[in-house]
């Protein structure tokens, strides 16, 4: 009809994909998330008391000041097509029971490392591991610090070859992308096998 107005292309929404922020007490898990967030990220930090005295370790980041008692929530556009909700996950061993919860209909997950203190992360590589959830570690370097190059931490770490090892900046908006954009790749890639395998994956091997 002449002086019609033409209709609308309908644009679709964009996927959203779950994804974990995990690891140990004090690694960065919380700086992360607020770095790399486009949205004012939701924190459930409280401060330390004598309370948590013997019982939340605090050997090598005697600085830190709060403590994240429940999650962290962020948002992070990758395209137009595909938005991330990044949940950061408590670190102390008293609030590991939330994990599970905070698990459900994740795809992927990032562990966060200090090198400081590499075994304050070995439950979160576990904790992933044991349910067969694909993730990336990111080695966070501490006043922009690398002292080991990734395959050592690799080693270190006894992480199968498929894991990617990747060295980060909880405070640099960047570097925590390339972190989640590695994750992504590794998802669509293990898609990929799984669709060619006829739905078997390399962690059901």
């Amino acid at each position: 009809m002449a002086g019609s107005e033409p209709a609308a292309t309908a644009v679709a929404p964009p996927d959203t994909v779950k994804i974990l922020i995990a690891g140990g007490f004090g690694v960065g898990k919380t700086t992360m998330v607020g770095s790399v967030s486009e949205i004012v990220p939701l924190r459930t930090e409280e401060p330390l008391t004598v309370a948590g005295l013997g019982i939340d370790d605090l050997d090598g980041i005697g600085e830190k000041r709060a403590t994240t008692v429940a999650l962290d929530f962020g948002r992070i556009t990758i395209s137009r097509e595909l938005v991330l909700y990044l949940f950061g996950t408590p670190g102390q061993q008293r609030f590991w029971f939330m994990w599970n919860d905070l698990a459900i209909g994740a795809l992927g997950a990032v562990v966060l490392i200090d090198v400081r203190r590499p075994e304050s992360s070995f439950a979160a590589i576990d904790f992933f591991e044991r349910r067969g959830i694909p993730f990336v570690v990111g080695v966070n370097g501490f006043y922009g610090e690398h002292p080991y190059p990734p395959e050592d931490i690799r080693d270190a770490l006894a992480l199968p070859e498929h894991v990617r090892v990747l060295l980060c900046d909880a405070r640099e908006r960047e570097s925590c992308r390339d972190v989640l954009i590695a994750l992504i790749d590794q998802l669509i890639a293990d898609a990929i096998e799984a669709d060619g395998d006829g739905g078997l994956t390399r962690r059901d091997r």
